[in-house]
């Protein structure tokens, strides 16, 4: 069994991601990886290069800045990256630049690329999600969070990256899925209020077609108020993964979080209050079709895509 990495990042110091440590986590299992660097303004290409030579290939793309609606530029640099990866590779393994594997779910992922390598109906792996917010103390609990997402696939090149990066179609029709047991860590809200504020600017080119002067204009902000914008957070009580360790150590900001406050129309209270009380999610989108149970902490999964962050 061969495995590849890959990904797509821009503008990667400028915004403060922590793609060296996305990178990082998931190399261990990967056997190559293919990162699509875009044309940035600061050192990324650089950032990239010194993660792991020896491993990993840099393919330069241009950002098609005619792409300014729904954020199908990501799915467009996605899919440059994915088209990259030879054809010797068996999956692939895509992690985007705010996201993060914790080691302690590594075997369970190459077990699970094994346990299917010849179950020609799994056309991926599906990995239940975990949003951090404001901090790395506080995770995003409502539903508007997608609470899962594909990211192994089979090299398979008439598989697609789906509207804004969000997941993977086949032909245009839902991928046959089997969840593992791993989650993603989300990092993508966790920035300094500036660096939040003008990533948020910057993203609203590529939904919106609004420039990113034109965006702070509007907003009136020089850094993103999170304190007033989450819905319902909880507090994080497990260990972020150790790539993730010296990035923590510099966190140099403050975020006032009251855990009672919700703030949710009331018809999202019902569907909140039924979820957690029945472990149902009610009217959930789902960009998969889940064809196989791989063991008993199979969880309901639902996809709703919030923003690339």
């Amino acid at each position: 069994m061969k495995v590849c990495g890959f990904t797509f990042i821009r503008n990667a110091e400028k915004f403060d991601f922590p793609i060296v440590e996305a990178i990082t986590s998931v190399l261990p299992v990967c056997d190559h990886f293919v990162v699509a660097v875009g044309n940035s303004d600061d050192n990324t290409r650089e950032i990239i290069k010194k993660i792991s030579p020896e491993k990993i290939t840099i393919i330069d793309t241009v950002w098609d800045e005619n792409l300014q609606e729904g954020g199908a530029v990501y799915a467009s640099e996605t899919d440059k990256a994915f088209d990259a990866v030879p054809p010797e590779y068996d999956w692939c393994f895509y992690i985007q630049g705010d996201e993060v594997v914790h080691e302690k779910y590594l075997p369970a992922i190459q077990k699970a690329m094994h346990e299917n390598l010849e179950k020609n109906d799994v056309e991926g792996l599906l990995f239940r999600y975990k949003h951090f917010y404001g901090t790395f103390d506080y995770v995003a609990v409502s539903r508007k969070w997608y609470r899962n997402e594909i990211r192994i696939i089979r090299n398979d090149k008439s598989i697609r990256s789906y509207r804004d990066a969000q997941g993977f179609r086949k032909n245009g029709r839902k991928l046959n899925v089997v969840p593992v047991d791993a989650e993603i860590y989300h990092y993508g809200w966790v920035r300094h209020p500036r660096f939040m504020q003008e990533k948020i600017d910057e993203v609203r080119k590529f939904y919106d077609g609004i420039l990113a002067a034109e965006a702070r204009q509007k907003v009136g902000e020089q850094e993103f108020n999170y304190s007033g914008k989450y819905d319902m957070l909880a507090k994080f009580e497990g260990t972020h993964p150790s790539v993730m360790k010296n990035r923590i150590q510099r966190l140099n900001w403050q975020v006032d979080v009251d855990l009672s406050k919700i703030r949710m129309k009331p018809k999202y209270r019902v569907l909140h209050f039924i979820e957690k009380t029945f472990g149902v999610r009610l009217f959930e989108y789902r960009n998969y079709k889940v064809i196989r149970k791989n063991d008993s902490s199979f969880h309901n999964f639902t996809c709703h895509h919030f923003i690339f962050p």
